[in-house]
């Protein structure tokens, strides 16, 4: 066991499941279940974008990295 605070990895969709992966100095990875149920995270991604459609909120990629109009 290790802390994990300040570590930095992608939170990644696997199936219907989300991991936290983080690579190490030699580009291996190693994937990590997430049972911690209300962890802060910090979104440190230029091309990440929050997006509305009617009642569904959700992120996703820059609307010039999915080729959209750049509309609110």
């Amino acid at each position: 066991m290790k802390p994990a605070n300040k570590t930095t990895g992608y939170l990644i969709r696997v199936g219907d499941d989300f991991m936290f992966r983080v690579y190490d100095a030699e580009h291996n990875f190693t994937d990590y279940e997430i049972y911690h149920y209300d962890m802060q995270v910090t979104i440190c991604d230029t091309d990440a974008y929050f997006y509305k459609n009617g009642d569904l909120d959700f992120i996703d990629y820059s609307p010039q990295t999915l080729g959209i109009n750049n509309e609110s």
